[in-house]
């Protein structure tokens, strides 16, 4: 099967990274430093290579084997993959060393598609939903084994699933009578058994296979140490752009950048405008998808990228 993967907000993303005053900036020695913290097929990588001057270096993340892969055959020596999430990218620059930074959230078209991953609720294959094949927990070894609150608590957090008892009850139930789902369609099937009403045009898996992907990788743990280490690296000046899929994800997002554009003040305490402390960042914008790159490509319907610069003079 030839699966290609079509990246979301491309011209939109490289845009907001390249326009940042500091890359802006025009001075010959000047070595610029950009981190794509999803590497996934390579689509906001090579354009960001494509937009940069030779003496720019690009440190791109993923802790897929199968985007590892495809990333060293990259012949471009400003070109860095490390096999690792995004989360820990601050072990691998120093604090206010780098010009840019992009977060792509989710999973890519190929992980999406290939059967062997686990990750479709259409494709017959192992229930296995791991980034890193390399290590953790598969879906089916963890549904074989958790508790029925802890699998409610999962489908319900991860996947906003009204049905979450219902649906680690069958689970549980099955696991009980030896025939504990092993692959995608065996837990689709059960799940749609429990899930009688959905949206139009939902499968009643798609929330549960949500959850499932999330916990399994720890998505939203991730996010959140990323985001931190993203603020820790940038350097005053540079920009962080986040796309995000599901409410879960930007809602995180959001409130990170709010959270970070906001200075508090305790109430009644006699401070001068000129006197107050500096926040950290600056709220750039929220971009979402035209409506020719949706019909081209209905995955972008959701996505959601929002954009912040590191302010001059921010403490780090």
């Amino acid at each position: 099967m030839n699966i290609t993967h079509r990246p979301v907000l491309l011209a939109e993303a490289v845009t907001a990274l390249i326009s940042g005053p500091l890359i802006q900036e025009k001075n010959a020695t000047k070595k610029i430093v950009v981190i794509d913290g999803t590497f996934g097929r390579g689509g906001h990588t090579q354009s960001l290579l494509k937009s940069l001057e030779m003496s720019a270096r690009v440190i791109s993340f993923d802790k897929d084997l199968d985007a590892i892969s495809v990333a060293q055959q990259i012949q471009d020596p400003r070109f860095t993959i490390v096999h690792d999430s995004f989360a820990h990218m601050d072990q691998y620059a120093q604090a206010e060393s780098v010009d840019g930074i992009l977060l792509d959230l989710g999973i890519s078209s190929p992980q999406v598609d290939e059967a062997h991953r686990g990750f479709s609720f259409r494709r017959e294959g192992p229930l296995d939903m791991r980034m890193n094949t390399d290590q953790g927990l598969t879906a089916a070894e963890w549904l074989e084994q958790a508790p029925q609150e802890e699998i409610t608590r999962v489908i319900k957090t991860y996947g906003e699933e009204r049905f979450a008892f219902q649906i680690a009850k069958a689970i549980v139930a099955k696991r009980e009578e030896g025939l504990s789902p092993k692959t995608t369609t065996e837990l689709a099937s059960l799940v749609a058994s429990v899930v009688r009403t959905r949206e139009a045009g939902q499968d009643p898996a798609t929330r549960t296979f949500q959850a499932l992907r999330i916990f399994i990788n720890r998505e939203l743990e991730d996010l959140e140490l990323g985001l931190k280490a993203a603020l820790k690296l940038l350097k005053p000046g540079a920009r962080l752009a986040v796309i995000s899929f599901h409410s879960l994800e930007d809602r995180i997002v959001k409130q990170f950048f709010q959270a970070h554009a906001k200075v508090e003040i305790p109430r009644g305490l006699p401070v001068r405008e000129k006197d107050l402390p500096q926040s950290t960042l600056e709220i750039i914008g929220r971009i979402k998808p035209s409506h020719l790159e949706i019909s081209e490509n209905p995955r972008a319907r959701s996505a959601i990228m929002r954009v912040a610069e590191k302010r001059m003079g921010a403490p780090v």
